[in-house]
């Protein structure tokens, strides 16, 4: 006897009701994220006063009422968005920073590939905007605790690797470096600021966060270094 062939979902008939299901979580999350990328584009534009319902559904391809039934209010998106952002920028910061040799290279990436973008004025906006709707709150609250954790998780990372001696805890260090950053950027924006100028208080501001290794370690990175130097460019 011939085996029995096996559908896959794609090949499921149309009326299949966990098929159907899967489709309508797959084509929801896909609205999701359309209108999330419309909405922060037009909040970062023109804010959340400037941007009706009908804008951000316009640069979405979508109906206002699909905003309303994802989100509920202009408000929650506002927030959601901001939060997804700041998320984004987390993980660029992160992987940034992964091209770091020493302590100060790696917080001078972190440094400038934050201010590079207008994503944690953003954020700051929307943690203005939940003292007024508490019922905002949690998202932001998530939010912040992941910085934190995954941030710690990629600095003690980056410390184990090159052994570098770290002045704080990762978790310390993680949550001083984001409230640093939200406070310049929203000073900065204030004062008009250009990013190179933001970049340079934030170190200034963060100071060293660790040192590199001392003794046998420092020199081979050294001997690395000379080995990685055009010919003649060594050192004498």
């Amino acid at each position: 006897m011939a085996p029995k062939s096996i559908q896959s979902a794609s090949e499921m008939p149309a009326g299949d009701p966990k098929h159907a299901a899967r489709a309508t979580r797959t084509a929801g999350r896909q609205m999701r994220s359309r209108l999330l990328d419309g909405a922060s584009r037009l909040f970062k534009e023109r804010g959340l006063a400037g941007t009706s319902i009908s804008d951000i559904a316009a640069a979405a391809d979508a109906f206002p009422s699909q905003i309303t039934y994802y989100f509920r209010t202009k408000e929650a998106l506002f927030v959601e968005a901001a939060c997804r952002e700041m998320l984004y920028l987390a993980r660029a910061t992160e992987q940034a920073a992964l091209q770091a040799h020493t302590p100060r290279e790696y917080t001078h990436a972190l440094a400038e590939t934050v201010t590079a973008t207008d994503s944690v004025a953003f954020f700051a906006e929307a943690l203005t905007l939940t003292r007024r709707r508490q019922d905002l709150a949690p998202l932001v609250e998530r939010t912040i605790e992941r910085l934190h954790s995954e941030g710690a998780r990629a600095y003690a990372s980056q410390v184990e690797r090159h052994g570098w001696r770290s002045l704080r805890a990762p978790q310390e260090s993680s949550r001083r470096f984001w409230a640093v950053a939200i406070g310049v950027m929203v000073e900065g924006y204030a004062m008009g600021r250009s990013a190179e100028d933001l970049c340079s208080e934030m170190l200034r501001v963060l100071g060293d966060q660790a040192t590199p290794p001392t003794g046998a370690d420092s020199s081979r990175l050294r001997l690395v270094d000379d080995r990685d130097k055009p010919d003649g460019e060594g050192s004498s």
